[in-house]
């Protein structure tokens, strides 16, 4: 059905580069067969053209020209280039930096190949209970809320084939956020366990993917709110201390 091998695009932002490292070790500590990791870094898709969106800043806080909607991450818009990275072909990951996989990322890929959405995320009815959220960025509320932060793409559904580079760089957050270009049953669903989130998906449920959408342990004055983040916060240390290891013994 599909014509290329999943690749997998998160979000990079320099100040979450340790998110990021984590990220990338607990995907491939889990995967069961190799899997391509691309970082979508916001400067490099500046200098080849394929990003050209303004924002102005207001302190700390970036503010979108178009529509003058605050935004907190160099990824927060180009994440919805990754049917054109891929080139229109085959499925395709995007997914926020401050996540943590638990769970085979093939499991995920070998289950939805089965259907034929133009998209398939975690359809989260989320209403964030603080104002701000990782270092004292506000915490915008829009329709379909955090759908976006991981979402697998079927490149090669015609459907995708309407967004374009362009309209990475002149649509308003709003459309890109909630969709746009998509009917509502070209949407396909994942379990909550692909993107639990801090703070608000419920304990019972195993997570597969934790999100830190609330801030995450990467931001030193932040803390988890529920015993149940706390021990999710255990391993995403875990991780960190292994790679601060390593990273130290290349340079014995």
């Amino acid at each position: 059905m599909y014509s290329k091998p999943p690749t997998i695009y998160i979000g990079y932002d320099v100040k979450e580069d340790s998110a990021f490292q984590v990220a990338v070790a607990s995907i491939k500590k889990h995967a069961s067969k190799p899997i391509n990791i691309v970082p979508l870094k916001q400067e490099a898709l500046r200098r080849a053209g394929l990003f050209k969106r303004s924002h102005y800043n207001v302190g700390d806080q970036k503010y979108d020209c178009f529509d003058n909607k605050p935004f907190s991450t160099e990824f927060s818009f180009t994440r919805f280039l990754v049917p054109a990275l891929n080139q229109y072909e085959g499925l395709a990951l995007f997914m926020d930096c401050d996540m943590m996989l638990r769970s085979d990322i093939w499991e995920l890929f070998d289950t939805i190949c089965k259907d034929d959405s133009a998209v398939w995320t975690v359809s989260h009815n989320y209403n964030p209970k603080a104002v701000r959220k990782m270092d004292g960025q506000i915490q915008e509320s829009y329709n379909r809320k955090n759908w976006s932060s991981f979402m697998v793409f079927n490149c090669s559904h015609d459907a995708n084939k309407l967004i374009t580079v362009d309209d990475v760089s002149v649509k308003t957050g709003s459309w890109l956020h909630a969709f746009g270009w998509l009917e509502y049953e070209q949407i396909g669903k994942i379990g909550e366990e692909w993107n639990w989130l801090d703070d608000w998906s419920p304990d019972y449920i195993n997570a597969k993917n934790v999100h830190f959408t609330t801030g995450g342990p990467q931001f030193s004055d932040w803390k988890p709110s529920r015993p149940i983040d706390a021990t999710y916060t255990h391993e995403w240390k875990a991780y960190q201390f292994k790679l601060t290891q390593e990273e130290a013994m290349k340079t014995l």
